[in-house]
């Protein structure tokens, strides 16, 4: 089944702005009850270097107004299709 996508209505077409404070430039992914796996390798000196990282969300993902927090998850599908 396809997800149907929500596109915004801001100049260009499909600009995302907030509706609360107009904001177009910043914006915040937040997904709750995630696990990171990192695997490292150990140098000769020590330290560690991360070779691979794995990401599993199983909660919640919203899209937040970087500026004023306003709840924009309608628009997270339309914001995962334009990450370049």
């Amino acid at each position: 089944m396809k997800t149907k996508v929500k596109v915004p209505s801001g100049r260009p077409a499909g600009h995302l702005i907030c509706p609360v404070c107009g904001n177009s430039e910043e914006f915040i992914e937040l997904a709750r009850n995630v696990t990171v796996t990192t695997r490292y390798s150990q140098n000769q000196d020590g330290s560690f270097t991360p070779e691979e990282n794995e990401t599993d969300v199983q909660g919640e993902v919203r899209l937040l107004c970087g500026k004023c927090s306003a709840d924009m998850t309608e628009f997270h599908h339309h914001f995962l299709d334009m990450i370049f």
